[in-house]
């Protein structure tokens, strides 16, 4: 059986952490969402695969591959423009001849759940029952059977939701060929499988016992401390003397903890940092490769990407960093409101209490910077010394304090 992954669209709603990645390329735990995903299908005995890729490609076939690294083989179909998911399916007919798996490549599940879906006979959607289905596809189902299937209603009249995870078989293509486009203006896979139920085909919906939707950038710290929830020690640094870990922990090849660093895991730490001395590195926290972690640093339940520079007496909670930026000595985020209720950006609520920023690749703070609970800070911003940035700063924007007249 094969499996094909849609990893093709941008995911406009993660920006500005997808202007420069594919949404599944985003790390959790230091790995990308896909190859989690992979992990868990071929635990679950399935070891083909079709990638449907668009959005900044390239960075997946780098990756990826052939596959042989993961011990799977790896085709891979272009989806010239972003023209919706049964437009991306479409891209596989060539390959998908028999039953197959279909995923979305933002999401996260379990191998038990794949391995079960894998055994139907008939087209399957994986669903879960979640307390808030705001914003996602809901399903209307009786006796185990699909009624309707609802993309992002305003009024929601279920809460068990679509999570992206599909037993098909080629009757799909043949519904494909006919989808038109929606009031979206995109080829919408749900819309093709609700036309095979309007012509009496059965459409089985299977519950999963565990799902992760990552819709916005902030879902990435949830998935982020549930990967490294069952974390396995393993040290390939160096650990100098006089440093305290407790709780789990990776560390990465040609990475240092210095003297006086204080570590509480899970914690997570790539490849060629260079961490401390003195600083505080609290659970669920993960940094990628060639990272600085200096002095005085607190960093707390946070994704640091590649490449990144906190050096001096700097605080981050809640935060998710992306590649090549450096926070100037004194940059502080803050996490929580004054009035401890949930935190919004823009129009929409995070639903979460505790939320620092999201920032994007590139970005340069000077010194004694602070920034807002909530704050998103596009790529290659620069924020000049002293100054506050609170709710969205646009791409490529410098903010300094003017000079007087």
């Amino acid at each position: 059986m094969e499996a094909v992954i849609l990893a093709a669209g941008e995911g406009i709603r993660m920006r500005p952490l997808t202007a420069n990645h594919p949404k599944a390329m985003l790390p959790i735990a230091n790995k990308p969402i896909l190859e989690h995903l992979v992990t868990q299908v071929k635990r679950a005995g399935i070891s083909d695969f079709v990638f449907i890729v668009g959005h900044k490609d390239e960075q997946i076939t780098d990756y990826f591959g052939n596959g042989d690294k993961w011990g799977v083989r790896i085709l891979y179909r272009l989806q010239q423009q972003a023209m919706g998911t049964a437009d991306a399916l479409k891209m596989a007919q060539d390959v998908a001849r028999e039953n197959f798996l279909v995923l979305n490549g933002d999401i996260i599940v379990d191998e038990h759940d794949i391995r079960e879906l894998s055994q139907s006979d008939q087209i399957t959607i994986g669903v879960k029952e979640v307390n808030d289905p705001s914003g996602l596809g809901i399903i209307e189902e009786m006796d185990g059977f699909v009624r309707h299937i609802i993309e992002k209603p305003e009024f929601p009249t279920s809460k068990l939701v679509n999570t992206g995870i599909y037993f098909m078989t080629p009757q799909i293509f043949s519904a494909i060929s006919r989808t038109t486009k929606s009031t979206r203006g995109e080829f919408e896979l749900t819309r093709s499988i609700e036309m095979l139920i309007e012509q009496g085909i059965p459409i089985r919906c299977e519950t999963l016992e565990y799902w992760q939707d990552i819709g916005y950038p902030w879902d990435l710290l949830d998935a982020n401390a549930a990967a490294m929830s069952d974390l396995n020690v393993s040290n390939n640094g160096v650990i100098e003397e006089n440093v305290h870990i407790q709780g789990p922990f990776n560390i990465g090849q040609g990475t240092i903890i210095r003297s006086g660093s204080y570590i509480t895991g899970p914690v997570c730490i790539g490849c060629n940092c260079d961490v401390g001395p003195n600083c505080f590195i609290r659970p669920s926290t993960s940094i990628g490769d060639d990272c600085r972690i200096g002095a005085g640093v607190e960093i707390k339940n946070s994704i640091i990407m590649r490449g990144t520079y906190i050096p001096h007496q700097n605080y981050v909670g809640d935060s998710v960093i992306g590649e090549n930026c450096n926070l100037g000595a004194g940059t502080k985020i803050a996490n929580q409101r004054l009035d401890k209720n949930e935190i919004h950006i823009s129009d929409q609520n995070t639903k979460r209490k505790k939320l620092g920023a999201i920032i994007g690749d590139g970005v340069m703070t000077g010194i004694n910077v602070s920034i807002n609970a909530g704050s998103i800070i596009g790529n290659n911003v620069w924020i000049g010394p002293g100054m506050l940035a609170t709710g969205v700063t646009p791409d490529n924007v410098h903010l300094r304090v003017e000079k007087p007249v």
